[in-house]
């Protein structure tokens, strides 16, 4: 959801599958464990984001979103979630909507207080609201 080709994204993969093969980090249970993904997936995905590189080169391909499996009634949902910015609001709509984590364990995951994930889960969906042109349902 961060990065615009999917080159970044293996790129950032391989770098998270390193760092938890080399450092094997002590996990407290499951849901720690995955909670260290994810926020290791989003810091190298700001690295990748804030490389000189990449805010000086345009991308060739386009996002490609071909390889998300999903019901035909959610493309336009899931389209619009990606266009959401900044992209925290991305993160958050996504942890929040599609892994089904709770404001506060979202908030210890990015570092942020748990106000200000509802503050940003409220924007975002301020922002779904006026590109699906009207109420959403559930959320």
């Amino acid at each position: 959801m961060h990065l615009p080709n999917r080159s970044d994204v293996e790129d950032v993969f391989q770098e998270v599958f390193l760092k938890y093969a080399l450092h094997q980090p002590d996990f407290q249970g499951e849901t720690h464990e995955k909670a260290w993904i994810i926020r290791v997936t989003i810091n190298a995905c700001k690295d990748i984001q804030k490389a000189f590189w990449q805010r000086r080169v345009s991308s060739l391909q386009d996002t490609d979103t071909t390889d998300i499996t999903i019901p035909a009634s959610n493309t336009e949902v899931l389209d619009a979630v990606l266009r959401l910015k900044p992209p925290k609001y991305r993160t958050v709509i996504y942890l929040h909507y599609y892994e089904g984590y709770k404001a506060k364990e979202i908030a210890r995951i990015m570092g942020q207080r748990e106000n200000t994930i509802y503050t940003w889960l409220g924007r975002a969906k301020e922002q779904l609201r006026s590109m699906l042109g009207g109420e959403l349902n559930g959320a």
